[in-house]
This record gives C-alpha cells, sequence and structure tokens, in this order.
C-alpha cells in the first residue's frame, strides 16, 4: 500500500514516516523543500512531492495513486490559521475523493467541544471537520500533549524545569490533561491502515490524569533538581508566552497557542471508540512516558532515540538546542580517503593524545581527579576500538569504522557530555569530517558550566577538528609517496 505523508519533516511525522516504512507501507511526502528531509536517515526510501499543501497541483500530485493519506499539518504561528487552516483542509478533503483516497488520517486535539475552547484546539477540529467536506472517510484521533524527546509541549516542560530554580507558574499549571507517549500515537496512527475505511473521532490519551504542575514536578525529581513552584491567579497567556521565549529557546509565538489550549481540560471524555477499534493498544502512563523522553528512548524502546531522531543533520555548522542537548557542529574537508581519517580518529587519546592542546586536555583530566573523577590515567586499549571500550575519560558509545565514532564523558559534569566524529566520504581521495560536541546541562549549573568554558571549547575543539584533517592528510601524502617509490 502507498501512503501520503504530509507534515513529514515534523515531530509527529518524521517518527511515523519510519514506523511506516518499516511496517513494509511505501511512503510518499509533500514537503515544501525537499531538502528539508534530507537529514533524515529515511529520507532515501521515501518519494518526495515539493510543494505547499496551500497548492491544489501539488495536493493533487501528492495524492495521484495513494490509498490512504496522513494529515499532520497546522499553522501554529500565522496570525489567521483558523481560516488559512480550514481553507487548506477543506480543498485538501475535495482533492482526496477526486483521487480516490480510501482514508484519511488526521492528528487533531483533545477538548469537549461544549466549552470555550482556546482559538488553537477550535481550529483543529474544525480542520477534521473540513476535511470531512468532500466525503471521504477520515478517523480523527484527538490527543492532547505528545510526550517525546522534541515534542514542543514537552520541551516547555524541559526547558521551564531545567532554567527557573523558582517559578511563578500562571494557573494553567493545574489544568488536567491525559498526555500521551509518541511511541503510542505513532501505534496508533499506523494500525489505522489496518482497519477498512472509517470516518471516527477517537480520543486517545494516558490511563492517568496529570497536570502541568505535576509533570513539572516529577521532571524535577527525574533530573535530581530541586524547584520550588508558586501559582498565581495573574498570569495572562500573552505574558505567559513571551517568559516561555525568554526563558526557553521555543519562540513566544509558538508558545502562544499551546498555552492558550491549557485554559481548557484536555481529557479524554469518549474511551469506546478507542477501545472497540484498537483493543490491542495499551497507552503507557504519563510518566513512564516522561522517563523515557527524558532518557531519549526512540520509538523501538532503545536509548539511541535522541541521535535518531535529530534526523543525522550532523552537516549544519553551529550550536543549537536540539531535544535539550546543546548541538555544536565543526566541519572540514580532508584530502584523504575517509578510512585514512578514520584509523586518525581511532587512534585519540593514550599514548596518542588528543593533537591539540593535549596539555588542556591532561590539565582537565587531573582537575577530574582532584574532585572524585576518573582523570585521565586510564588510557586506552591498543586494539581496535568496540563499544564500551575505555579512552582516558571517555567511554566508546557507538562506533562504525570508517564512518562513526562517539565518545560519552565520564569525567564530572554538572549534565552529560558526548564528542562525536562522523565520516562523509567524498570519492577515494576525499572525505568530510563533521564533528560534534554535545552537552546536555543539568539545571542552570550546568548552563553556567557551557557558557563559561564554550571559549575554550572553541579552541581546543576547533584545534581537534584542524589537527585530525591534517595528520589523515599527512599519513595519505605518506602513503601516496611510499607507492610512488615502489
Amino acid at each position: 500500500m502507498r501512503v501520503l505523508v504530509t507534515g513529514a519533516t515534523g515531530y509527529v511525522g518524521s517518527h511515523l514516516v519510519p514506523a511506516l516504512l518499516a511496517q513494509g507501507y511505501k511512503v510518499r511526502c509533500l514537503v515544501r523543500n525537499k531538502g528539508k528531509l534530507r537529514p533524515f536517515a529515511w529520507a532515501s526510501q521515501v518519494e518526495m512531492v515539493e510543494g505547499d499543501v496551500e497548492n491544489a497541483e501539488a495536493v493533487r500530485a501528492a495524492l495521484k495513486g495513494v490509498s490512504a493519506a496522513f494529515y499532520l499539518v497546522h499553522s501554529l504561528s500565522a496570525k489567521d490559521f483558523e481560516r488559512r487552516d480550514a481553507l487548506i483542509a477543506e480543498e485538501f478533503g475535495q482533492i482526496a475523493r477526486q483521487q480516490r483516497i480510501r482514508q484519511i488520517v488526521y492528528l487533531s486535539g483533545l477538548g469537549d467541544e461544549r466549552e470555550n475552547l482556546s482559538r488553537h484546539l477550535r481550529s483543529r477540529q474544525e480542520t477534521g471537520r473540513r476535511l470531512r467536506v468532500g466525503g471521504v472517510p477520515v478517523l480523527e484521533f484527538r490527543s492532547a500533549l505528545v510526550i517525546g524527546s522534541g515534542s514542543l509541549s514537552f520541551e516547555m516542560v524541559r526547558y521551564l524545569t531545567e532554567r527557573l530554580p523558582v517559578m511563578i507558574c500562571p494557573r494553567w499549571v493545574r489544568t488536567q490533561l491525559q498526555p500521551i507517549a509518541i511511541s503510542d500515537v505513532i501505534a496508533y496512527l499506523t494500525a489505522a491502515l489496518k482497519l477498512p475505511p472509517t470516518d471516527e473521532i477517537v480520543e486517545i490519551g494516558s490511563p492517568d490524569v496529570a497536570d502541568y504542575l505535576a509533570m513539572m514536578r516529577y521532571y524535577a525529581e527525574l533530573r535530581r533538581l530541586r524547584r520550588f513552584m508558586i501559582v498565581v491567579p495573574v498570569f495572562t497567556p500573552e505574558l505567559a508566552s513571551y517568559w516561555v521565549g525568554l526563558v526557553t529557546p521555543l519562540p513566544a509565538s509558538v508558545a502562544r497557542p499551546l498555552i492558550e489550549g491549557l485554559r481548557n481540560d484536555l481529557l479524554v471524555l469518549r474511551h469506546e471508540p478507542a477501545l472497540r477499534l484498537f483493543p490491542e493498544i495499551r497507552p503507557m502512563s504519563w510518566r513512564r512516558a516522561m522517563l523515557r523522553a527524558i532518557k531519549g528512548y526512540g520509538l523501538e524502546g532503545n536509548a539511541d532515540g535522541f541521535w535518531q531522531t535529530v534526523g543525522g543533520d550532523w552537516e549544519r555548522v553551529g550550536m543549537r538546542w536540539e531535544q535539550g542537548r546543546i548541538v555544536e557542529i565543526r566541519k572540514r574537508s580532508v584530502a584523504a580517503d575517509a578510512a585514512t581519517v578514520f584509523s586518525v580518529i581511532s587512534r585519540l587519546g593514550g599514548e596518542t593524545g588528543w593533537l591539540y592542546a593535549d596539555s588542556l586536555w591532561q590539565l582537565r583530566g587531573m582537575l577530574d581527579a582532584l574532585i572524585g573523577g576518573v582523570g585521565i590515567r586510564r588510557g586506552r586499549p591498543e586494539r581496535p576500538l568496540k563499544v564500551g571500550d575505555i579512552v582516558d575519560f571517555w567511554r566508546v558509545e557507538a562506533i562504525e569504522p570508517t564512518k562513526l565514532l562517539r565518545l560519552k564523558a565520564e569525567m564530572r559534569l554538572p549534565g552529560e557530555a558526548w564528542l562525536q566524529f562522523r565520516l562523509i566520504p567524498k570519492g577515494d581521495k576525499e572525505s568530510v569530517l563533521v564533528q560534534a560536541a554535545v552537552f546536555e546541562p543539568r539545571g542552570m549549573l550546568g548552563l553556567f558550566y557551557w557558557y563559561a568554558l564554550l571559549p575554550l571549547h572553541a579552541l581546543i575543539f576547533s584545534g581537534l577538528c584542524n589537527a585530525i584533517a591534517e595528520r589523515a592528510e599527512g599519513l595519505k601524502g605518506r602513503k601516496n609517496l611510499m607507492r610512488a617509490r615502489t
């Protein structure tokens, strides 16, 4: 079966596509810019149609020959998002009928229609109604906050709790809701394709009820952070969104509709449709979902989720926030093949040292030992590295010969740190070295540590990247000279 996914570069869409591929579906993605799909590991396995959902011709081309379509788009930041989303959804539904689509699957938002819903929630539910205008069956899932590393709602909880030891909280932190794990959302969405054409609203959520205050407290408990939260009645959604924009990486324009939606309880009121249509799916508790999100679990239950869901976008040079972690990327073209460069990388540490400013690495190890850490004297094995090996104050977390080496820091830190090297072959004689320094700060101390050492890290890591390239080019030159002499 061939299916269309709109919003494939979004949080839910980027998790849905690999799940569909793993189940044997042929996937087509409608995207504004094909380049935005390139960082994802699954990009080469999908069909791409470039265009906007507002462009009828692009939608028609994307829907041609597919059996079902996932509608995962909405306009959070546009000023006229209600009118815009309604018109786009209605046209999409009509074109779907013309193209003989059997099923539209839409992810909407929970909220009692009898209440005075926020503009955002009202728009989400109106979109479902407009999709049905064309007559194609629409299976509309309604959920509250989706818990997973990278979800906007979860990231708001993460950043506020990490960065504010004392929080003045608005009343909406006591709004009741039933959040749902991203893995459960994906389970429902993929299971929808196994049903006959179905036109129904299905409310989904965790079996237990939470509120933002409980979620922030539980997050703080899991991260071993002491947080004091004071609830006050005089915090408007607009003021709260500006505050979120100030203290987190999330823009206020995105935070505001999310916050406005929290004036309404977001509870599963009708359990029967989910139990009847999907008896095999039992959503996990929100506490378990939060634990998995904090530990970076992927959909398959492994703790490598962050490195997968960032999309492998390790070529975007610079520093940015990704899922609660600071990611700093450096890139260098090397006049040597990937195997030669990897041979240099895989010999770092121990007797070889760190190629650049080695005395500073030694000093860092000495300071770590003084405060009870592992120090740098552990060395490294002389044989080829494997997962679990010690490299001074690092440990090998992942290794793919000639492609990737990821080290996790074991020195004492106010957070967790990784150093990753990825190699991109450019023919037999050249390659690109992509170096990523990743840090997950724990609270304000972690943030202070990172930014206080940023100038020193910039010097050391830039020097290391260049030194690896120069050493590899030197090795390649000597190999070529020896080959010429023979």
